[in-house]
């Protein structure tokens, strides 16, 4: 008996799939975490809302919150507000990472290219987009495009900063070895360059989300007749509570939601990781 006890323990196999089944526990507890933290969040507000340990003039339960998103929901001016944000967010995300990507690869590639642009992004970066925008409106109007050359020029700076830097720490040997191999430019740039960069690039791109989301809400609340931004604002201002935390949250559902997306898509691209 303890020698058959033995020979299972030693099991290659067996201690393969114990480890696989370790692995895969760990994973669901982490993910029942994940899910766990936000709706004990809700079920403590709701609690102190209904108890009155908070006032609930200022933090409304998330019943009645969702009493009114429902409505507004129903009424269909939700959707509208949603659907004018979201294209707003993607085209300026797109606007700002694509230039971004392509100027990011070309300074880690190239030493005067770099030399140049590099001075030009250290100056403009620390300026806030956003103290940019009474001009972006002059310029493009009070429409989509100031919206969305806005969260450009915000989500442009950390992407091309982290695809030059992740060109830069591509690791040397990669580089000996395409010159022996006389390697063109066009495959160094796809084989060597844009796979060496994509780590940290992806880190970059993934900041590029969280300030397209910061970005939209203050350009919507400072020049716009729609979008989340300006539910937010024009219900702070009318003191419609509930109406106003119905935007907030659906900025923090977008935003989990895309990142839970680029972290897919950085697994997808990056299984080595």
């Amino acid at each position: 008996m303890k020698k058959e006890r033995a020979t299972v323990e030693h099991d290659p196999f067996a201690v393969e799939q114990r480890e696989w089944r370790q692995r895969q526990s760990k994973e669901r507890y982490k993910q029942l975490l994940t899910i766990a933290s936000p709706i004990f969040l809700l079920v403590l507000w709701e609690v102190m809302s209904r108890t009155g340990m908070i006032d609930i003039r200022f933090f409304p339960p998330p019943s009645a919150i969702m009493g009114s998103f429902y409505k507004m929901i129903s009424s269909g001016a939700m959707a509208d507000h949603i659907g004018i944000s979201l294209y707003r967010i993607f085209a300026g995300f797109l606007a700002g990472v694509i230039p971004g990507v392509i100027v990011g690869l070309l300074m880690g590639l190239y030493s005067p290219i770099r030399h140049f642009v590099q001075p030009i992004v250290m100056a403009l970066m620390p300026i806030p987009t956003l103290a940019l925008l009474p001009i972006i409106i002059i310029l493009f109007g009070i429409g989509d495009l100031s919206k969305v050359v806005t969260i450009a020029g915000s989500v442009f700076f950390p992407v091309v900063i982290n695809t030059a830097a992740g060109v830069l720490n591509i690791d040397r040997i990669y580089l000996d070895v395409a010159n022996n191999y006389g390697a063109g430019k066009v495959q160094f740039f796809f084989k060597i360059a844009l796979p060496g960069a994509l780590p940290v690039m992806l880190e970059g791109i993934q900041m590029g989300q969280a300030i397209a989301l910061l970005t939209i809400v203050a350009a919507e609340m400072m020049g716009a007749t729609s979008g989340i931004g300006y539910l937010i604002w024009t219900s702070y201002k009318a003191f419609l509570l509930k109406d106003m935390y119905v935007g907030l949250i659906m900025i923090s559902f977008f935003g989990y939601l895309f990142s839970l997306l680029l972290r897919g898509l950085q697994k997808k691209l990056l299984p080595w990781r």
